[in-house]
């Protein structure tokens, strides 16, 4: 065979192969962040101008999340989060808008106490969204109620489904390294 064919022959297969990974590897990193963010992947998706400019987005987060210093809570500061939200639950049977709103800013304090930046909620949910995806709806529907309950707009159901929105991020903040806790195995 001569050295023309062999390259018409190994060059479009040389091809095929390094298309091939470049597919698998993009694919994987698509996979990956889908993984990574959960819903919040479909969201992005949905909010960006294309497939490329939200998964830049995604990673871009993920960037900004590295370079916070999130930190684990000490079991004694665990323990005054623990109290502070209990308390915050009996204020509902009584005042359930100031419950929502003091629900609110213990959420807001954790994040800051774990090293979250606090200042403009829409930031705050890119944070989140890197390491907390699948409670940030809860965040979301919780933070809606609250500002409805600031123009006393908010029923009382919808105060108590913000409680137990904001329940839900505050457990997994609540807990070491971020990670949800589960019970032990039996």
């Amino acid at each position: 065979m001569s050295t023309g064919t062999l390259l018409a022959i190994i060059i479009p297969i040389a091809v095929v192969i390094v298309v091939a990974a470049v597919a698998a590897s993009l694919i994987m990193r698509r996979r990956k962040l889908r993984e990574r963010f959960g819903p919040e992947y479909e969201r992005t998706m949905e909010a960006a101008d294309s497939r490329m400019a939200g998964e830049r987005e995604l990673r871009a987060r993920e960037k900004r999340h590295d370079s916070l210093d999130i930190k684990p809570l000490d079991s004694s500061v665990r323990d005054r989060y623990a109290r502070d939200w209990t308390s915050v639950q009996e204020e509902f049977v009584d005042r359930p808008e100031d419950a929502v709103h003091h629900a609110d800013r213990l959420v807001t304090s954790l994040m800051h106490e774990r090293g979250y930046p606090t200042q403009d909620f829409e930031q705050q949910l890119k944070d989140l969204s890197v390491q907390h995806s699948r409670t940030l709806e809860h965040y979301r529907a919780a933070h809606d109620v609250d500002v409805l309950s600031t123009r006393h707009e908010a029923t009382t159901e919808q105060l108590r489904g913000a409680m137990v929105h904001y329940r839900a991020l505050f457990d997994e903040l609540l807990a070491d390294g971020g990670e949800p806790r589960r019970a032990a195995p039996a």
